[in-house]
């Protein structure tokens, strides 16, 4: 099958072996997948990652359980093993044995079939496109946000950054009735937000201590200095970037102002699709580009181009 493959910083378009699945996975041929910034991280060096790209898909079971076999499907994208500390302890997506679609010793979803285990799968509902199913992992990383805060209507929420991420943590948080301002720098994405009643500003002119919540979404150090600037004292601070290099801040300014810093990666896709089945978020809107899997390095420049939003590869 064709793939897009990673090694050492370089990516191609090459002939992999069709994945075989083990006891408990099933094969799903993929039919169209999203390129996002952890995918652009990894080619810069985020991760020492050598394989198969690619987390974000939807897809077709060919070989699994009755019930799910010719079905559509996404993917969480944590594999893991159900025994050690951390799975027994109810934190799965940290399990100490795990691999990760696309990211940690397991190939992604860049190709025409990909494995995953069978608890991982879940069915889209017929009402979902693919297009927009291939939004259900970062729709569910954007939601994550409130299964570890509360935020209520009460709080003044900062998000830094439009792209692809932000728009949709945007979105979510929307849904809470708090007091929702997005920073951003390209006019067109925040237009995208403004049409949805959501209040927008430039980095440049935030005003400082003003926040309750600030969510970083940028994945660069002016934007982490940014949205720690505009957090009151007791504020929360939530990361929900990767960062290529390493991130240097004045940890001391943090503990004097007693500010709470929380990572933030993976979500629950349930609510995720339901959202999406409703019509209460569209994801069409953020579709600037598709490229077919042959064209993958093409389409990896486009998705790093400033401003670009979602970039879809099509294995159909």
């Amino acid at each position: 099958m064709k793939a897009i493959w990673l090694e050492e910083g370089a990516l191609s378009v090459r002939d992999v072996p069709v994945p075989e699945p083990v006891t408990g996975e099933a094969l799903v041929r993929v039919q169209r997948a999203g390129i996002c910034n952890t995918d652009l991280e990894l080619v810069r060096g985020y991760y020492p990652y050598a394989g198969v790209l690619g987390h974000e898909f939807v897809g077709v079971v060919e070989t699994g359980p009755d019930e799910l076999m010719g079905r559509r499907v996404v993917g969480e994208i944590n594999a893991v093993c159900g025994e050690c500390p951390a799975c027994r302890g109810d934190r799965r997506s940290h399990c100490e044995n795990r691999t990760v679609l696309g990211i940690v010793g397991r190939n992604g979803a860049f190709a025409e079939y990909l494995t995953l285990p069978i608890e991982n799968l879940h069915a889209v509902p017929e009402k979902v496109s693919d297009d927009q199913a291939t939004f259900t992992e970062p729709l569910a990383a954007a939601l994550e946000i409130q299964q570890q805060i509360d935020v209520s209507a009460t709080d003044r929420v900062l998000v830094v950054g439009d792209g692809k991420l932000g728009q949709l943590i945007a979105r979510t948080l929307a849904l809470t009735g708090c007091d929702l301002t997005v920073l951003g720098r390209h006019a067109e994405k925040l237009d995208l937000l403004k049409a949805h009643g959501i209040a927008i500003g430039d980095p440049d002119s935030v005003e400082p201590g003003l926040f309750d919540i600030a969510v970083e979404c940028t994945g660069n150090a002016d934007g982490f200095e940014t949205a720690r600037r505009a957090l009151r004292p007791r504020g929360t601070l939530v990361l929900k970037s990767t960062y290529a290099g390493d991130l240097t801040f004045d940890a001391s300014a943090l503990v004097v102002d007693e500010i709470t810093l929380v990572g933030s990666r993976c979500g629950p896709f349930a609510p995720a699709l339901e959202l999406l089945a409703n019509g209460t978020i569209d994801v069409t809107p953020l579709i600037h580009a598709r490229y077919a899997l042959e064209d993958g390095i093409d389409a990896f420049e486009h998705a790093a181009r400033p401003g670009v939003l979602k970039v879809l590869l099509e294995m159909e």
